[in-house]
């Protein structure tokens, strides 16, 4: 029930005689007027250990701290040498980040933090209203870095970004005239996310993005966790107000099977999945529509090697060599992933179906649709067009990865559905091991040209942090303030979509939010 309602009720109960009978209608929620960032990992920096990244979105010594350099992500430190291999970049010892930000963050800076605290707020100030900020854990990555000061059980993870993001709120309102006066405002509930954007403001809402929820682990296909663990784990979930729900992440679990990366992060990830299930992924050719995607070794001279250089290694001691084609992974939804469904649904929670298999995420869908249940998600092109188009018009929300194929995508997803599409979003993956959009390649010849007019009207410059005066046509999205620019040069090049495109864009927040509010009202 709504505090409108509610307010409504008392009001009439106050009345005498025939006013006693005539409850207050509630007025209509505002519609939301902004932009949905889908997909995004501020508070990264305590994930994993603590021992993942260089740097942090505040701190209380300002940007000299939160982003000073990391001696073990310069030269030849270890976490250098893994973002070469992540990025291709190669950082020189000594000083490369604030305040020259001469080295990082970069595009490609994947172990840097790329989303300070005043980035977001340009962001916020060209139009961005609703901020899904899906809380990570990885329990096998954790566990393979060096120096993680915190623990690595993947709720513990989870919980220690809650309390980072209530810190990071009060450190905006202690810059922003105190307690419940900044712009940023952690939203825990779709009525929260109305009010807060009602008063012009950001509503950050939670997510959880982790591989083993609730202790679901699965070794050699023996499950670690219960019904009852489920349970428990969604209950904490729904005490924190979070809105979305991954069931599956990177690895398969005992909820189901993963959407399997591919190429050489492939091979990477399935050494992951190895270390923490006690098996590779299993497959089976499947369609090119439904292939969760085809893994490296099937394709390439390494095959012979593997072959050759695994002779006489136990049996499961190395890497499968895969067929070519496209490949499936054999792991569906399991009874518990089912019953996770349900489970997730009975409480009103944004199911996301990014990094199911396709086994999983059709078998998750089919229950949504059999209850009626619009509270679906993909958030980040974690899947392939028929998922994307099925979640749609079953009623669920769409957002696109921030990257240079989004507009070809937005065009490809959007065409033909029956059902009007009334918002969009992007999703950043800010912070998620992944990389932000690069310059675009005809920027050269074809800027986006500074000021420039965001979509909610705002007129912004070039952006300066530092001693750096970024431009979106030189640098791309080196730092979370520059989806202000990369939104505008999207709609700089969308040519005669551009209208529909800046619709959709600017009814994200609301559409966003509206699916949200439907998993909670669909009767149960």
């Amino acid at each position: 029930m709504t505090i409108l309602v509610m307010l409504g009720l008392v009001a009439a109960l106050a009345q005498p005689g025939e006013a006693a009978s005539r409850a207050a209608a509630p007025e209509p929620a505002a519609t939301i007027d902004g932009m949905v960032d889908g997909h995004a990992h501020i508070a990264a920096s305590v994930a994993f250990g603590g021992a993942l990244r260089c740097g942090r979105p505040f701190a209380s010594g300002g940007p000299s701290v939160a982003l000073a350099d990391c001696p073990q992500a310069s030269g030849t430190g270890h976490m250098a040498i893994l973002e070469s291999i992540l990025g291709g970049t190669q950082f020189p010892a000594g000083d490369q980040g604030y305040p020259t930000f001469e080295n990082w963050p970069t595009p490609d800076s994947q172990l840097h933090e790329q989303a300070y605290y005043t980035g977001i707020e340009r962001a916020w100030r060209a139009g961005l209203r609703v901020l899904n900020n899906h809380l990570v854990a990885n329990r096998t990555l954790c566990e393979l870095l060096l120096g993680s000061p915190y623990s690595c059980d993947e709720m513990d993870q989870l919980r220690r970004q809650v309390d980072f993001l209530d810190q990071m709120e009060a450190h905006i309102d202690s810059e922003t005239g105190g307690p419940g006066q900044g712009w940023f405002r952690i939203a825990r509930s779709p009525d929260d996310v109305r009010r807060i954007t009602a008063e012009g403001k950001l509503a950050v809402t939670l997510g959880v993005e982790a591989s083993e929820p609730f202790g679901c682990r699965v070794i050699n296909d023996l499950p670690m966790c219960s019904e009852t663990d489920i349970d428990h784990g969604l209950d904490e979930f729904a005490s924190w107000g979070v809105s979305t729900v991954f069931l599956v992440h990177k690895f398969d679990n005992a909820l189901g099977g993963t959407r399997m990366d591919p190429g050489l992060a492939g091979a990477a990830v399935n050494i992951g999945n190895k270390i923490g299930t006690q098996q590779f992924w299993k497959t089976e050719p499947c369609s090119p529509e439904e292939s969760d995607n085809d893994q490296p070794l099937a394709h390439s001279g390494i095959a012979d090697a593997v072959s050759t250089g695994s002779a006489g290694a136990p049996d499961g001691a190395v890497i499968p060599v895969y067929p070519a084609g496209p490949l499936c992974n054999v792991r569906g939804l399991t009874p518990l992933g089912e019953y996770a469904v349900h489970a997730t649904m009975d409480r009103g929670m944004v199911i996301n179906i990014d990094h199911m298999s396709h086994k999983a995420a059709v078998r998750t869908l089919d229950i949504a649709e059999e209850a009626g249940y619009a509270g679906l998600v993909t958030d980040h092109s974690w899947s392939n067009e028929a998922i994307i188009r099925r979640i749609h018009e079953a009623g669920g929300f769409v957002s696109g990865y921030a990257g240079l194929g989004f507009l070809p995508e937005w065009r490809e997803v959007t065409a033909g559905a029956t059902r009007p599409w009334q918002g969009f979003g992007y999703g950043s993956d800010v912070n998620g091991l992944a990389p932000l959009p690069d310059p675009r390649p005809d920027a050269e010849w074809d800027p986006l040209r500074y000021p420039f007019t965001a979509p909610n009207g705002a007129e912004m410059d070039r952006w300066v942090f530092g001693e750096r005066i970024y431009d979106i046509n030189r640098d791309g999205v080196a730092q979370y303030g520059l989806y202000a620019d990369w939104i505008a040069d999207l709609l700089h090049t969308a040519g005669p979509d551009r209208e529909e495109l800046r619709r959709q864009l600017m009814g994200g927040a609301e559409a966003w939010t509206a699916t949200w509010e439907s998993g909670r009202e669909t009767p149960r």
